[in-house]
């Protein structure tokens, strides 16, 4: 049985090759490596990878040490994305972190981890990117057309970096759709800064409940100063509000929409703003019109 388990340990021994001998050859990468957080592997006994964290990642190295040839050595930088995070995931899974539990990789065919971190640090960055201007930089790498967006007159604050792009959105995955954070435990992350528009409502209006914000609000940008979907105020409100039959008062909080009473001629500035007269559009305590 002792010799059993000798002869297990070392043919154990014989696959791998110390970080020291990584660093014989990969200098550059190894003296950036010990700034790197993940260096603790290689000094924190209780971890399993004493002495071999280069391995943790990229495989047995004994075979490589010997041969110098990259086939006979894992990287993780030329695996894809859904490898990379099967990978990253067999320690950092349901991992906390300040936007929530690391559950899962960016986005179906998206960067895998590698692609956001630097894990050697040789290109001076840090493993994780906390400043604003660097997230939304890093973001903005691949969500070209949604920083476009931000260029409009109207938008939330990033590219003055006041903001960053993970203010919104979970990187690691989200329940949500586009990986939005979560707010009060489950709903949108919105409400973390607009707390007022939160409720429960005595009267509700339907799409902030149903579709939530992004129905009347488009978030990136817009050319209206609300940063609503359209330029005007009353081309939202009529994407619902035209067409329809008007519902019977009993069962008019019970619906989406419906035609405005005839009074509401549109041809008149004084109806064209829908929000002078229905100045609550998000909910109201006290009027089922949300006039007040």
């Amino acid at each position: 049985m002792l010799l059993a388990s000798v002869a297990a340990f070392s043919q154990t021994a014989d696959i791998h090759a110390s970080s020291d001998k990584c660093a014989a050859c990969h200098d550059e990468i190894s003296k950036s490596f010990e700034k790197n957080p993940h260096h603790v592997l290689d000094t924190d006994k209780h971890l399993g990878h004493a002495t071999l964290a280069c391995e943790a990642c990229h495989g047995p190295g004994a075979k490589h040490a010997d041969s110098l040839a990259a086939s006979d050595i894992r990287n993780p930088g030329k695996m894809t994305p859904d490898e990379q995070n099967k990978l990253c995931l067999t320690c950092h899974r349901n991992e906390r972190t300040a936007l929530g539990p690391i559950a899962d990789g960016h986005a179906k065919d998206g960067p895998g981890c590698v692609g956001c971190h630097s894990i050697h640090g040789t290109d001076h960055r840090p493993l994780v990117v906390t400043k604003a201007a660097d997230v939304n930089q890093l973001c903005s790498g691949c969500h070209q057309s949604v920083w476009a967006d931000f260029q409009r007159p109207y938008k939330h604050r990033l590219p003055e970096g006041a903001m960053s792009c993970v203010d919104c959105h979970n990187p690691h995955g989200s329940h949500m759709q586009e990986m939005m954070r979560a707010s009060f435990a489950n709903e949108p992350g919105c409400f973390r800064c607009h707390g007022e528009m939160r409720g429960p409502f005595t009267y509700e209006h339907a799409p902030v409940r149903l579709e939530g914000c992004a129905a009347c609000h488009e978030p990136h940008g817009s050319a209206n100063p609300r940063m609503l979907t359209r330029h005007e105020v009353r081309f939202v409100c009529l994407e619902c509000h035209s067409n329809l039959p008007m519902p019977p008062a009993s069962t008019a909080q019970k619906t989406l929409g419906g035609v405005p009473p005839a009074f509401h001629d549109l041809r008149s500035p004084r109806y064209q703003n829908c929000t002078v007269c229905h100045v609550k559009v998000h909910g109201s305590y006290v009027n089922g019109a949300l006039l007040r």
